[in-house]
């Protein structure tokens, strides 16, 4: 936005007592509101920020005006808009803003892993069906135009039908969340309306904002009708399931329910409306008016997309939502806690027999695990049954998860079918969480193409770590250490840069191999690698300290004991060199005599050790 301010306040022609005249103008136009709002409005906070960051910067006698035009870009805003706004009457700027952040918004769901959807309806693209439709509710008697607007008649549907909100009915007559809702579109002189809770359908466009022809003149379509409009347009005149923010509850949704049932004479326009909870910023409310809110790029530098997803579903999505550092790092270690699972799962999948050897006997380890996934699919069926309750299905998937690293516990041969088949259920629920990404293919699957890269890989892959395992043991026994390190090069920083995880165990037990994420192994890596030099570092700061430290004790010791108190401090000393009478002429006290003797005796200690270091380096 301090871009678009820029270009609109500097021309090629401005001087900078100009641009500043301009920045003074809209700052006292931004005072002026600010002094009118109430104390406890939350937007008077984040703009006294903006002017405790903008003050000291304007107080300067020659400011720099590329810092205010920055800071003051929030002030400049409605000020710009007022002056300049009536002469816009291009289309195609509107167009080209909203197509940019259209596209945008589509790489941000993609980053996130959210499919997109079967059909995109643009409010732009529908004009003509709202116009129609908004001319329906009309001629069915739920409308009228009024100076080129068209409002909803609320007291004809409410003598026909008796309420004017289902899912909100205590809101009815809350002028201010109706004012909130309309924003722009409210009738500020109150003279257009019928009813001060009528609504707008169509609005008559102002200089400066976007039009489209219609029968009741040049405007545009109301806040809730387009909802109800392209809806109608795809789906007919009813839903199953409508979903939104809570916040949208009323008015927005009511009043589209009045549209929806109004247009189609309708009873139920929708059979469940599904209302999701706030997000909030380390447990305060998202807004952006606020400026209290991280964009998904911001967050998706700090996490990955799959992260982010098992945080929401970690939240039921009714409940509020609160991004933080700490819910984050929740969620990594549960992406680590699955995928820890999966490639140890992978592992015994490749140690694997063939034909019969696969299946072997079921004692009571398998049975208490096979219970465990009985359980667990029976739990996350229940809890998706219940409103979609994804914090209790996540439960069940890590307590199974849980339960079979008990049973891998000190046994070398599990019953690798049976953990295999946890590995597939926790696979599949994930997939429809869209936790892992599912192929999308069309058509049959010829050949050997339903093998994976991964599983072709596998077998290569084995035989490198048995061949590993062969040449560490032998090195071993002949002490080749040059040779186990080469054999830990492999393991740390040849295999991971393929895609390889290696764990050695005891000696004389085979190393474990999986296939893993390429980039989470090099971050592995990095971070070791850091550790490493963190740790040398330290050493490095210690050893410089102590050395420090050393030679501080040295210098200190050049100072022979018997010479140490013949200062200005003193006027007479005995034979060990000890002061007897100060400076003024007063004998040393008994108690001053015993500190003095302690002084010196530590001071002898270091004057010794002085010498003995001369000594050393003279032989």
């Amino acid at each position: 936005y301090p871009r678009r301010v820029r270009k609109a306040v500097v021309s090629t022609q401005s001087t900078g007592e100009e641009v500043l005249s301009e920045i003074q103008g809209a700052v006292a136009t931004f005072r002026s509101k600010m002094a009118e709002m109430a104390a406890e409005d939350p937007k008077l906070k984040m703009m006294q920020k903006v002017m405790s960051d903008l003050d000291p910067v304007l107080a300067l006698a020659d400011p720099d005006l590329d810092q205010l035009l920055t800071l003051s870009s929030m002030a400049m805003e409605s000020w710009l808009d007022a002056r300049l706004g009536a002469g816009v009457t291009d289309h195609s700027i509107f167009a080209a803003l909203t197509q940019h952040w259209e596209g945008e918004y589509w790489k941000d769901m993609a980053d996130l892993g959210v499919l997109p959807p079967d059909v995109l309806t643009r409010v732009t693209d529908y004009v003509p069906e709202i116009v129609s439709y908004v001319q329906k509710i009309i001629d069915n008697g739920y409308g009228y135009e009024s100076n080129g607007s068209v409002y909803f008649d609320s007291a004809a549907w409410r003598k026909d039908r008796g309420y004017l909100a289902k899912l909100k009915p205590e809101s009815v007559g809350d002028l201010d969340a109706l004012a909130d809702g309309e924003g722009k579109l409210t009738d500020s002189s109150g003279k257009e309306k019928r009813n001060q809770v009528d609504f707008a359908l169509w609005k008559r466009s102002k200089p400066g904002e976007p039009f489209w022809e219609s029968p009741w003149g040049q405007g545009r379509p109301g806040w809730h009708i387009e909802c109800s409009a392209m809806a109608d347009a795809i789906c007919g005149g009813k839903l199953d399931i409508h979903s939104g923010g809570e916040d949208l509850l009323f008015p927005h949704h009511d009043n589209e329910i009045l549209q929806a049932e109004s247009h189609s004479a309708c009873n139920q326009w929708v059979n469940y409306f599904i209302h999701t909870g706030h997000l909030s910023i380390e447990g305060c409310k998202m807004s952006k008016s606020l400026k209290n809110f991280i964009t998904i790029q911001d967050a998706l530098k700090k996490n990955s997309g799959r992260q982010l997803r098992l945080h929401f579903l970690s939240h039921s999505w009714h409940g509020g939502l609160d991004y933080s550092e700490s819910a984050m790092a929740e969620a990594v270690s549960t992406e680590k806690q699955f995928n820890d699972f999966f490639l140890l799962v992978k592992y015994h999948k490749s140690q694997l027999g063939e034909g019969i050897s696969s299946f072997t006997k079921f004692g009571e380890g398998e049975l208490k695990l096979t219970k465990s996934l009985e359980n667990c699919q029976k739990t996350v069926h229940a809890a998706l049954c219940d409103s979609f309750d994804t914090p209790s299905a996540m439960r069940a998937l890590r307590s199974v998860v849980s339960d079979s690293y008990t049973y891998l516990n000190g046994r070398k041969t599990p019953n690798v079918r049976l953990l295999v088949k946890v590995g597939a259920y926790v696979t599949e629920i994930l997939s429809v969480f869209g936790v892992i990404t599912k192929q999308e293919s069309i058509g049959f699957v010829s050949g050997d193409s339903s093998s994976s890269s991964e599983e072709a890989a596998l077998p290569f892959v084995r035989v490198l770590s048995q061949f590993r395992d062969e040449v560490r043991s032998v090195a071993r026994e002949i002490k080749a250490v040059s040779i186990l390190q080469s054999c830990d090069n492999v393991r740390d920083n040849i295999l991971p840069v393929l895609g390889v995880r290696l764990e050695d165990r005891e000696a004389g037990e085979p190393a474990v191999f999986k296939i893993d994420d390429k980039d989470t192994l090099l971050r592995e890596k990095k971070q070791r690698e850091e550790e490493v030099a963190r740790k040398e570092r330290e050493k490095a700061e210690k050893a410089e300290a102590k050395a420090k430290a050393a030679r501080e004790k040295l210098e200190k010791g050049k100072v022979n004991p018997m010479e140490m108190f013949r200062t200005d401090q003193y006027s007479a000393w005995d034979e060990q060199g000890l002061p007897t009478i100060d400076r003024e002429g007063k004998p040393i006290t008994q108690s001053q005599q015993k500190k003095l003797k302690k002084l010196q005796a530590v001071q002898d200690k270091l004057h010794k050790a002085y010498l003995q270091h001369i000594s050393d380096l003279e032989i």
